[in-house]
């Protein structure tokens, strides 16, 4: 036994030997081959190649092709009266002449892009595209020509509603599901640019929810990288896959063309809009009357507000939801049904998406101390038109 012990001893010796001899003169010959486990509490991590859906596709031409036929080139005409030379409003030149040669009219067009909704012709497009037509039309991608008629409007999230009688069944889009798009998703926005005919154009989603822009009373914006230009108004944005994400709506730019900064409506706010109009021919909102003021570091301190969080009630209207519920000038707003109210955009959008007749709480900072006040919403009125 002594002996085989000795043995052991002395072999286990020559192989630490040896191997100090290795890992001194040669450790290269000591190296793990790529994807062997681990040695010694020492923990080889292999990489995963990289998925084939990570990948950026090197063709967009399967999501152009699903949505293309959905997008349509709209037309528009508007009767528009020419003022007469002031020499013509002459009394005395009047008298001999009559208004023979009053006011001309005159025809002004115009062109966008709208998006397909439904297989029976509903079709949904900026409202600034058709505002103030007499005449509308419809190109399909395919060439084919409708009259179209709205449906519906509404003018503070800038979306109109569109319908054309026909007996085809026509390519609808597929919406995208709502809030689920990213900053630096993959975009594609298609359009009539410039009236040059169907163009798809390719970028990222460079931001979500851009406000305070002054576009529109309601604003929640997509923003892009992906070519917009005029005419692509009204359009279809969508993703990788060829559903819609938003309505293309405002491009940012000096010189009237693209700049790499468009803006688009999402999905959500331009879905809900346009149930409402398919409805009822119109978009109900919640309304209290009052008028707002962004807190600046200047009327917190003025005010002793903690920080620049909320908004100011600047004026009360007599009659108004607000002066039945006892909301006086001077208050500052600071949630509303436990919703915190950051600023003056935020607040009109909370107000706006309740029901006229619901009761909801307002919170508001008076005299230094946080009061509940009930309020029954009100309808929101039809702002007047320019």
């Amino acid at each position: 036994m002594k002996r085989i012990w000795l043995i052991f001893a002395q072999t286990v010796t020559i192989c630490v030997a040896a191997l100090f001899v290795v890992q001194t003169l040669k450790p290269e010959w000591l190296s793990r081959p790529e994807g062997a486990g681990s040695l010694g509490g020492v923990v080889s991590v292999r990489e995963a190649p990289a998925a084939t859906e990570a990948r950026a596709p090197s063709s967009y031409a399967e999501a152009a092709k699903r949505a293309v036929p959905s997008v349509v080139h709209i037309y528009t005409s508007q009767e528009i009266k020419a003022p007469r030379h002031p020499f013509l409003n002459d009394p005395f030149f009047r008298h001999f002449f009559g208004d023979r040669f009053g006011e001309q009219t005159q025809r002004r067009s115009g062109l966008g892009s709208g998006v397909v909704v439904s297989a029976e012709g509903t079709i949904l497009t900026n409202f600034h595209v058709i505002d103030g037509a007499d005449e509308i039309e419809v190109s399909l991608n395919d060439g084919r020509k409708f009259k179209a008629k709205a449906i519906g409007t509404d003018p503070e999230s800038d979306l109109a509603v569109l319908k054309i009688t026909t007996d085809l069944k026509l390519p609808a889009i597929t919406f995208a599901v709502a809030d689920t798009l990213r900053v630096g998703d993959v975009v594609l926005a298609i359009g009539n640019p410039f009236g040059v005919g169907q163009t798809v154009t390719s970028g990222i989603v460079s931001a979500l929810g851009r406000t305070h822009l002054g576009i529109n009373t309601f604003e929640n914006f997509i923003q892009t990288d992906a070519a917009i230009n005029p005419g692509n108004s009204g359009g279809a944005l969508v993703d990788a896959s060829g559903n819609l994400v938003g309505i293309n709506t405002a491009i940012y730019s000096q010189s009237g063309g693209s700049m790499g900064i468009g803006f688009a409506i999402p999905v959500s706010l331009a879905k809900s809009v346009m149930e409402q109009i398919i409805k009822s021919g119109t978009v109900t909102r919640g309304w209290v009357g009052v008028e707002v003021q962004e807190v600046t570091p200047e009327l917190a301190e003025s005010f002793r507000l903690p920080s620049t969080t909320g908004t100011l009630i600047a004026g009360v209207m007599r009659g108004s939801p607000a002066d039945k519920a006892g909301i006086k000038p001077g208050d500052l707003l600071v949630a509303i049904d436990g919703k915190q109210v950051k600023d003056a955009q935020i607040m009109l959008a909370l107000i706006a998406a309740l029901a006229p007749g619901q009761n909801a709480r307002f919170t508001l900072r008076r005299d230094g101390r946080d009061i509940e006040l009930p309020i029954a919403i009100g309808k929101r009125p039809t702002p007047p038109r320019e």
